[in-house]
């Protein structure tokens, strides 16, 4: 009964080409599978405003049904929406329906479990894929029941629950929804706040005629930009594809690295806390988180990126916060999970509370902390390459959290292999401009 493709099975999620690799016959075995594996009773689904999301969210609901489990259909939400609803709410289990900010062929699947857990290769995707392909299902005494429920109302109140909306100044912010569904969400966020929004490309649209929706591509930024500065913007701010990441522009029209919204947002949440509070981010740029949690009473954790080790790591420490340079940002009291729409309200707040504008509250870190941003490059043997370059500079302090990291008094860099393609990641930050520039060259020659 094997016609899936085991490769569209990743370490975090389920991706492939609709419909040549995801359809609705391979969506209908994975709810089998879901079910057969994760044994809930009720699952909560949502889907993203891709072309074949409702037929695949269809044919996932009937296998989950005909499993005997019963169904609450979120509609059109984001990701973060099904994270959020599945803790609220009590459910056993969720999945939602994406491929992120892949282009518009790709479809896709991330699954939690009960409290949202994610289900990641170490804790079942795997399996679920060994028991889609077998077909091997139980047969169940009852056929479950499907239910709408509309979840954006308790989400908007859970989101504005982590700042106090009534310090929110005026304020004229450029929202860059990218054809995604953040064009749905954010109206409803904003609706009471005192912001001039100049909205961009609000209309959810699975053609997604701007191109793929990922703010993170250089060449996908110059539009936020020449808006922010067009419109003498306070604030820009675009979401990708499913709405769960947001990258921010100063007024200035300078893109923000995620490593610096990170070391904000973790100072902003340490000073409403007690000491001692323990904030996690990953190796790829550590100095000013480090600096920046120690210097408010927190406790800096550097843990391997990936959502999966993040949201586990932070439930074995009780993380107050973490942060992902890829611009995931995770919070406790967001259920461990991570939210782009809190980093986007409670940089509203910083500004307002503080006075300053964003390019001002960066001030103190971007003028310390010189960095690469990230660069990729094509190598065959990526591991060998990590060696060879490790042997290269192993008289500084090596450390191997994810992939290579070597730290000297003035300067650091970390390299990584992708997991899906044949590229390195390479991340340089030091304590100049000269020093950064010069090491990353050096590390780019060896490439």
């Amino acid at each position: 009964m094997s016609n899936i493709d085991p490769s569209m099975f990743k370490a975090y999620d389920v991706r492939g080409i609709y419909p040549d690799q995801l359809n609705e016959e391979v969506a209908y075995r994975i709810g089998r599978a879901y079910s057969e594996f994760i044994k809930p009773k009720t699952v909560l689904i949502g889907r993203d405003i891709r072309l074949s999301s409702k037929s695949i969210s269809e044919a996932l609901a009937r296998g989950l049904t005909e499993q005997g489990m019963n169904v609450v259909d979120a509609g059109q939400i984001g990701t973060d929406m099904v994270y959020f609803g599945v803790a609220h709410y009590h459910y056993d289990g969720g999945i939602m329906i994406t491929a992120s900010h892949n282009p518009k062929e790709y479809n896709g699947m991330k699954f939690v479990r009960e409290q949202s857990i994610p289900i990641s290769g170490d804790t079942g995707i795997y399996d679920i894929r060994d028991l889609a392909i077998s077909g091997e299902f139980s047969q169940a005494d009852k056929i479950g029941e499907v239910e709408e429920r509309n979840i954006y109302q308790d989400y908007t109140r859970h989101v504005l629950s982590f700042i106090d909306p009534k310090v929110i100044k005026p304020c004229k912010v450029v929202l860059n929804g990218g054809n995604g569904v953040a064009g749905e969400i954010i109206p409803q966020i904003i609706n009471d706040l005192p912001i001039q929004a100049v909205p961009m490309y609000f209309e959810p649209d699975g053609t997604f005629p701007k191109g793929e929706p990922n703010p993170l591509l250089p060449e996908n930024r110059t539009e936020t930009i020449k808006k922010v500065k067009e419109e003498k913007a306070d604030l820009g701010v675009a979401w990708d594809g499913d709405a769960d990441r947001c990258f921010f522009i100063d007024e200035k029209g300078n893109f923000i690295e995620g490593y610096f919204i990170t070391a904000l947002l973790a100072e902003t949440l340490l000073k409403r806390q007690a000491p001692g509070e323990k904030i996690i981010f990953d190796p790829r740029l550590t100095w000013a988180n480090i600096d920046v949690v120690n210097k408010y009473g927190g406790v800096p954790i550097i843990n391997k990126s990936g959502h999966a080790f993040f949201k586990e790591r932070m439930r074995r420490e009780n993380a107050l916060f973490a942060g992902e340079m890829s611009a995931h940002f995770y919070f406790r009291e967001n259920y461990f999970a991570d939210n782009g729409i809190i980093p986007f309200l409670l940089i509203l707040e910083l500004m307002s509370t503080s006075g300053n504008s964003l390019s001002e509250l960066l001030e103190p870190l971007v003028s310390k902390y010189f960095i690469s941003g990230e660069i990729n490059r094509r190598v065959e043997d990526g591991a060998a390459k990590i060696k060879e370059i490790e042997g290269h500079y192993q008289d500084g302090k090596v450390e191997h959290i994810d992939g290579l990291s070597v730290e000297f008094p003035d300067w650091r860099f970390n390299l990584r292999t992708s997991n899906t393609e044949p590229l390195i990641r390479l991340n340089v930050e030091a304590r100049s401009k000269e020093i950064m520039e010069a090491k990353r060259d050096e590390l780019l020659e060896m490439l």
